[in-house]
């Protein structure tokens, strides 16, 4: 799970909220999102399961991702967490997190029917 999903090029198979697409240029991820372009930059690999990941909007702000893959027995858990920014109103963040609620059970069919 984890090596697949902190790979930025396999976003958008699973990530239709962040990414459309996604590509290197000049040692950034730029991807094209429902936002616009966006900046994706994730944390360094590491042995830890952390998946952590700043996206930098078209308008300069920032968001931090935080999002962890634990090992579960055979299998494994992703937890991802979605903070209301400020100036979020009720009703666009209960769509955001419907959307990365969508983009995670993409995430896990992709994985399980590759287990399969």
């Amino acid at each position: 799970m984890y090596a697949f999903a902190s790979r930025p090029e396999n976003l958008p198979r699973w990530a239709a909220g962040l990414s459309g697409t996604i590509e290197l240029t000049n040692g950034h991820w730029i991807a094209e999102s429902p936002m616009g372009r966006v900046t994706v930059a994730f944390v360094d690999d590491n042995n830890l399961g952390v998946l952590d990941h700043v996206v930098t909007l078209p308008d300069g702000q920032e968001v931090l991702n935080p999002l962890r893959v634990f090992a579960n027995n055979d299998g494994s858990e992703v937890v991802f967490t979605l903070f209301h920014l400020p100036g979020v109103d009720g009703a666009a963040f209960e769509r955001d997190a419907a959307l990365v609620g969508k983009d995670l059970a993409t995430l896990k069919a992709l994985l399980e029917a590759s287990v399969s």
